[in-house]
């Protein structure tokens, strides 16, 4: 059978659904509160559900609480084509984050059945628990336990800042699934989602065809002086720690910037002590992280953040630590999908251009033991995890587009 390009999903269906999900958890501000495995999130779920289900779909939870609905293929012992995303937001989320690529996945199962188109594998649309880390941490850590990046009982454990753990609070919301995490072959893979930068809307393209996702290195650094009187502490007698920090922020900037386009360095946190207005500060906290989709580039970034902050820290009579804390390799996504992806835009008539992904996702985790492929659709401005993320009903059909002709690339034999 070959795939039918005059194929489409109902671009209006999956905006009214996209509003309706929004309406749990939504915000005064026009966005979305909907942590993991609160109230919200389980009524999210429980929407999902009801829709999968009424789509035809055989629906069945996890250990970690993922939700896999299944539109049945012709072999149903074939490794399935899985799509999906996740559900849970930041604490002032938007309303497309994550959600985009679920109903974008339910979209597919409806438009298929309204065809009559059937395939010769099983298509799973997941709801991957946990994946912004904003209650528990770390991030995607569902998705992780499903491609063994984590042993279960490690992310059944882990808690919130009330101590409840990510295993009590599924049994809370009734999503403690008896289901297997992971463990069986997956055909192939795709995630759909919001660019949540400005480079699509930037460059006039309605798709971005995603080629792989950045490498990432978190450090922990600290440099170290004297506390003393900031009125009576000449200039040049001063081992400010602050004042080297500054030094190191300014550098981390143009560490990023000198690895264009794809690399990335931010400090994101800092904290000066004894922090007093009229005292110089003797010791300063910062985080770094760097990103770049090249392993090498990111091990030069990581050995030139190191030498700089020895030669700031000696120049200013200070002393220096930093400790790498995560370290996340670069993810180069399937050629296989990648191609589909491409080959679907293409076919469609859609502006696209290949892009890598600076966010990490859930994808990232199932490259490890699957062929898989991301698909962008822009967000305005380029904002995301902020209550104004917005995208158009036209982004939203042509992806969710792409998203049917890639799976159905891959799921229609076997």
């Amino acid at each position: 059978m070959r795939r039918d390009e005059a194929l489409r999903v109902d671009g209006a269906r999956l905006w009214m659904s996209l509003e309706r999900m929004a309406s749990i958890g939504a915000t005064p501000k026009g966005g979305v509160r909907r942590l993991a495995l609160t109230d919200e999130d389980r009524r999210a779920r429980d929407l999902f559900v009801e829709w999968a289900r009424a789509a035809g779909c055989t629906v069945r939870v996890d250990r970690i609480g993922n939700i896999f609905a299944r539109r049945a293929g012709r072999d149903p012992h074939a490794a399935p084509v899985l799509t999906g995303s996740h559900a849970d937001t930041q604490p002032a989320g938007g309303r497309y984050d994550g959600i985009y690529g679920v109903l974008g996945g339910l979209e597919v199962v409806r438009a298929l059945n309204d065809a009559g188109v059937e395939t010769g594998r099983p298509i799973d649309v997941v709801v991957w628990t946990n994946e912004e880390g904003s209650r528990f941490a770390p991030p995607m850590i569902a998705s992780g336990v499903f491609a063994g990046v984590y042993p279960l009982d490690f992310g059944l454990s882990r808690a919130d800042a009330a101590g409840v753990t990510l295993g009590d609070a599924l049994a809370q919301i009734g999503y403690a699934g008896d289901a297997p995490v992971g463990g069986a072959p997956v055909h192939a893979a795709y995630e759909l989602h919001i660019e949540q930068g400005a480079i699509l809307e930037r460059g006039g393209h309605t798709i971005g065809v995603v080629t792989a996702g950045q490498g990432q290195r978190w450090y922990e650094a600290t440099l170290t002086g004297v506390d003393a009187h900031a009125g009576t502490t000449p200039m040049e007698l001063r081992r400010d720690a602050l004042v080297g920090a500054a030094r190191m922020i300014g550098f981390v900037d143009a560490l990023g910037r000198r690895h264009a386009p794809h690399g990335r360095a931010t400090v994101g946190m800092i904290e000066a002590r004894p922090n007093s207005r009229n005292t110089v500060p003797g010791a300063c906290f910062f985080t770094i992280e760097c990103r770049h989709p090249d392993a090498a580039t990111l091990a030069d970034m990581d050995a030139a953040l190191r030498a700089e902050l020895a030669r700031i820290a000696g120049s200013a009579g200070l002393s220096a630590r930093i400790e790498q804390i995560a370290d996340y390799a670069p993810v180069p996504f399937a050629p296989a999908c990648v191609a589909a992806v491409r080959d679907a835009a293409a076919a469609l008539g859609l502006p696209h251009a290949d892009i890598v992904s600076g966010a990490g996702h859930d994808a990232c985790h199932l490259a490890r033991i699957a062929p898989t492929g991301m698909i962008f659709v822009p967000c305005v401005d380029g904002l995301s995890h902020n209550e104004a993320e917005a995208i158009t009903p036209e982004w939203a059909e042509a992806g969710a587009n792409v998203l049917l002709h890639a799976v159905l690339a891959s799921a229609l034999d076997t």
